[in-house]
């Protein structure tokens, strides 16, 4: 069945290529979901079509932090109750979003059938989108590590703490020494400046550097702002709520950052290989 469904996928329209980007960080508390919804928001303001997968697949919170009213999830598509355009909300700018349940064990414990199920949602997708971006859960579960592996950028966000930099390091040394990933890339979040920023990440670079065969990029500081905890209240993103804060303004520049990332013209650029993925190593694990 797995297999009848990875070839429906390569079947799908070969132009439509879309960028896939997994946010991650090992640890939570990190500020992974703000970094994703407002990177989303400020890509959606220069024109790109974005999709937020809520990949916290029991622990939903992406929806909430927008105050978004979400009738239907992905558990209603698993369920065959709807298709995945029908769970779809609309966010700020046209982003859509792709939410997950809350409170909901079965839905972080999935069987191969059911990411199956997956599968042929996103094969069905009629919705045009441009970038994919995935807000994983916290830890390093097998969800976790099956989302980052299968997208083509992995945004590795950091914070100024030693619990923090501990988990960053054991989820890039998994997906490393397991799964042969190499490149990632990371968010120095809630830093006091730039320099605080760069030194957090020579930190884990220096650890990487001595232990792993890895390369990585510091692709954005953004600087500790109480307008982050007032927009959160508000339900609002701070590059809405307050566009001109020091936080806003770093997260506008990694979204430039983004958006220029090239989307690779093989299979690992298209959406059904990154789905495909999640499926083949759940499959070959179970």
């Amino acid at each position: 069945m797995i297999e009848d469904q990875a070839s429906s996928l390569r079947r799908m329209n070969q132009s439509r290529l879309i960028k896939v980007i997994a946010v991650t960080g090992g640890k939570g508390g990190v500020g992974k979901t703000n970094i994703t919804l407002n990177t989303a928001i400020a890509m959606a303001k220069m024109g790109k079509r974005v999709m937020v997968l809520d990949a916290d697949l029991g622990l939903a919170n992406v929806d909430v932090m927008l105050g978004l009213r979400v009738e239907k999830n992905l558990s209603n598509v698993l369920s065959g109750e709807c298709t995945l355009d029908e769970v779809l909300v609309l966010g700020p700018h046209g982003i859509l979003i792709a939410p997950a349940t809350s409170g909901t064990q079965s839905m972080t414990e999935l069987t191969p059938i059911e990411h199956a199920g997956l599968i042929r949602a996103f094969s069905e997708l009629r919705t045009d989108i441009d970038i994919l971006i995935v807000d994983t859960a916290a830890g390093i579960s097998d969800m976790v590590l099956s989302f980052s592996r299968a997208s083509q950028d992995i945004l590795v966000v950091v914070c100024d703490e030693p619990t923090s930099l501990t988990d960053a390091y054991a989820l890039i040394k998994l997906l490393n020494r397991e799964h042969g990933v190499f490149k990632f890339k990371v968010v120095a979040n809630m830093v006091r400046d730039l320099r605080e920023g760069q030194e957090l990440f020579a930190k884990l670079s220096k650890v990487t550097d001595r232990f792993l065969d890895v390369a990585l990029e510091l692709v954005a500081t953004v600087p500790f702002d109480e307008n982050i905890r007032k927009s959160v209240r508000k339900q609002k993103a701070i590059v809405d709520a307050f566009p001109g804060s020091p936080a806003s303004k770093a997260i506008n520049g990694l979204a430039e950052k983004v958006v220029s990332w090239s989307v690779p013209n093989q299979p690992g650029g298209h959406l059904e290989f990154f789905l495909e993925q999640l499926v083949t190593h759940k499959a070959v694990g179970s």
